[in-house]
């Protein structure tokens, strides 16, 4: 599969703000957003005014970076958001947010939806009692999300739970951290997502 590999802090830098794509990382004085804020690149520095379509541009490119997705991938969650009830532009976000990498990062079981991504497909975690390998499952009200009890010992993730206060836990998803599981207590809604983001632009863009 198909996969970003390049430098993170690039993609923050590009943007023009943190996407958090490096877990604690983004905490301290080594984040590169911090210390170069501006685009990468020669001409990154040089200040130029965008058109409607480049804002557009840059706002979907900013939420796929965010949630670790390629363009084909979202643009099919856009198609089913689309057919959806309800604002397009809400339900894209709030399909992105339940996905099951996007939980785990969430209940803070890993650093980053990168890990947590990297940690589901090794076979790391339960969903309902079953081990799923799949990041981009749905989850759906009353789901329970548990790391295998084998793996519970897992340095990556005993660092993740550390750090998880900087962060903190959404209303949606109830974690807890002694028993290595986390439950999923309603779906979440637009007030869920507190990073700053402009989804009726994206829809804008793809209704062209």
């Amino acid at each position: 599969m198909a996969r970003y590999t390049e430098a993170k802090c690039r993609l923050c830098r590009r943007e023009g703000q943190k996407l958090f794509l490096k877990g604690d990382r983004c905490f301290t004085d080594k984040c590169a957003w911090d210390r170069r804020p501006a685009a990468p690149g020669q001409h990154g520095r040089l200040r130029k005014k965008l058109s409607d379509y480049a804002v557009q541009l840059r706002e979907k490119q900013k939420v796929r970076r965010m949630y670790g997705i390629l363009e084909e991938q979202f643009r099919s969650y856009f198609q089913r958001a689309d057919m959806q009830k309800g604002v397009t532009g809400v339900n894209l976000l709030m399909l992105l947010e339940r996905r099951l990498d996007n939980v785990i990062y969430r209940l803070g079981f890993a650093n980053s939806r990168d890990q947590a991504r990297q940690l589901v497909r090794h076979g790391l975690f339960k969903l309902n009692g079953h081990r799923v390998t799949i990041p981009s499952l749905q989850v759906k009200t009353g789901d329970v999300v548990e790391v295998r009890e084998k793996n519970r010992q897992t340095p990556v993730l005993l660092e993740a739970q550390q750090v998880i206060a900087r962060r903190g836990c959404p209303s949606w998803l109830e974690a807890d951290g002694a028993a290595f599981k986390g439950t999923v207590k309603a779906l979440p809604v637009r007030e869920d997502v507190q990073f700053p983001i402009n989804e009726h632009l994206i829809v804008e863009l793809y209704s062209k």
